[in-house]
């Protein structure tokens, strides 16, 4: 059991590498490593030399918190995020955000590439997240609570954040950019899922379905930070178009995506 010290002690860590104390941080899916170069005076902290930090296993994930500027705003990003499928238990996972929490963090951006189970939805369109499915149960609040950090019972209701969302799609119609809107499954991987789990899945409302975000977004919510979720289409999922799905597909349309998305968190973090 990880008591509340656990948690100041790798923020005081984060704090004495850098000067930047901002209150906006944004999760960097993946094909969106690139982002960070719209980052500007930047000061980087190795996952691997932060004290009981989680390591990130996926190779094309950076393993750095990333601070400086953009478009003139303090951010956090985190280049590399952390799966179920790496091993890691929901309580695990639910360290990140705990540690935004602690660093002052109020607002959270999370970005996830995702396969679309509507087929209104095509690879390449950016939906913003209004919902989820935990096809799973697990719960990274699971085990004794701290109270310092949140409740023990706490409501997810608005947890991904209709304010932001709102100001969203303000900001994507002001720069002609399309946004969608839909309900994120959730899925642990690391396999792609069957073609009836996604009929299941598109019969129980979801309209795109990944492997990361909730744990994320659930801790967020227990803490009192505001989340707003962006999936970027990379695929159709399994069974939509009868084809196999490759890691190669998604890097390739997170390069055409990814443009449109780096646009649109340029803007966003003004207004927010």
């Amino acid at each position: 059991m990880k008591d509340y010290n656990y948690y100041i002690d790798i923020a005081k860590y984060i704090e004495n590498k850098t000067k930047y104390r901002p209150k906006i941080a944004i999760v960097l899916g993946s094909a969106l490593g690139s982002f960070t170069e719209e980052i500007k005076d930047v000061e980087t902290v190795d996952y691997a030399e932060i004290p009981n930090f989680l390591d990130a296993t996926v190779d094309s994930h950076e393993g750095k918190l990333i601070f400086g500027k953009l478009n003139g705003i303090d951010v956090l990003c985190m280049s590399g995020r952390f799966h179920y499928y790496e091993g890691y238990s929901f309580e695990e996972l639910s360290l990140p955000a705990r540690v935004l929490s602690v660093l002052g963090i109020e607002k959270l951006i999370l970005t996830n590439a995702a396969g679309a189970i509507n087929d209104k939805f095509k690879p390449g369109d950016i939906v913003a997240i209004t919902d989820h499915l935990n096809m799973v149960g697990g719960s990274p609040m699971r085990g004794a609570n701290l109270e310092e950090l949140g409740p023990r019972f706490f409501d997810i209701t608005d947890m991904y954040s209709k304010e932001l969302l709102e100001k969203a799609k303000i900001t994507a119609r002001k720069i002609d950019i399309e946004l969608k809107e839909g309900v994120y499954a959730f899925a642990v991987g690391p396999n792609f899922e069957t073609p009836a789990e996604i009929r299941a899945f598109k019969v129980l409302g979801g309209d795109v379905v990944g492997m990361s975000t909730i744990t994320e977004a659930l801790t967020a919510a227990h803490v009192g930070i505001q989340v707003l979720c962006f999936s970027f289409i990379s695929n159709m999922a399994a069974g939509i178009t009868g084809d196999a799905i490759t890691v190669e597909e998604v890097g390739e349309t997170g390069i055409f995506a990814v443009e449109k998305l780096k646009l649109l968190l340029r803007k966003i973090v003004q207004i927010i």
